[in-house]
């Protein structure tokens, strides 16, 4: 039988939380390691629909990547959103958790799959020299820009993208960040010669900063850029524990049950 901890270990050396962000706080938010656990869910955000779907399967572990707890929560009062989701998972049995910025900066995990679902020639996915997350690629072919962000918002089934720049420019070098772009790493963008950069969330400022530099710049949302890390890690997990059943929730439901 396989206990909790017999996962969190196997996803601790994958990611291990010393690398994580000094802000950040994976690991567990709830339960304990010593439960067992038969079927698990994998979800983006720890949301009512997560806990929702551990009840009707049976299952005794959510695995998120966003952590639930950061440094603000003073409160597990069920009149508080938070405390209502943290006191459900408590009353139900159900151990929480995270794998953050320490799964983020494990980039065969994370930004890589995301390259390699936005059509990167694989023998061009890198890392880039000083910069904590995201991956360098190129593509086979040089194309606008119109038709790569419609690539892009078919293969991650995004509700849209959006960008500042003309449909008719060109790329090919392209910069991924899950999540959030850093503008901390803009000098590395560009020292890397990437003639583009796709993330979740770019300032606005940010962008226009980027066009100033030659780079163009796409937004395909925060969610869209990283459930693939959660879909990929499904079959990761599903291939080291074969006799626990994982599912993936995205679902964002107003009430528990």
């Amino acid at each position: 039988m396989t206990a909790i901890k017999d996962i969190t270990d196997y996803l601790d050396s994958l990611f291990p939380p010393y690398t994580a962000e000094e802000w950040d706080n994976p690991g567990l938010m709830t339960g304990k390691r010593s439960n067992t656990v038969t079927s698990a869910v994998l979800t983006l955000d720890t949301t009512a629909t997560a806990i929702k779907k551990c009840v009707d399967t049976g299952s005794s572990l959510i695995i998120s990547h966003h952590p639930l707890i950061f440094g603000g929560i003073d409160t597990v009062c069920e009149e508080d959103t938070n405390g209502r989701l943290l006191s459900a998972m408590i009353k139900n049995d159900i151990t929480c958790y995270a794998a953050h910025t320490n799964l983020d900066k494990a980039s065969e995990y994370s930004n890589f799959v995301l390259a390699r679902k936005l059509g990167a020639v694989p023998d061009s996915i890198r890392e880039l020299e000083g910069v904590s997350y995201g991956a360098y690629y190129e593509l086979d072919t040089e194309v606008t820009l119109g038709e790569y962000m419609k690539t892009i918002k078919e293969a991650l089934n995004a509700s849209g993208v959006i960008s500042i720049n003309g449909a008719d420019e060109t790329v090919r070098k392209v910069f991924v960040q899950g999540g959030s772009f850093e503008e901390d790493f803009i000098e590395n963008v560009k020292e890397s010669g990437a003639d583009l950069v796709i993330s979740g969330e770019i300032k606005h400022h940010v962008t226009l900063l980027l066009a100033h530099m030659g780079i163009l710049s796409v937004i395909a949302g925060h969610n869209a850029t990283e459930r693939v890390f959660m879909e990929n890690l499904k079959g990761v997990l599903e291939a080291k524990f074969p006799d626990v059943t994982f599912y993936y929730e995205e679902g964002y439901e107003k009430t528990l049950f």
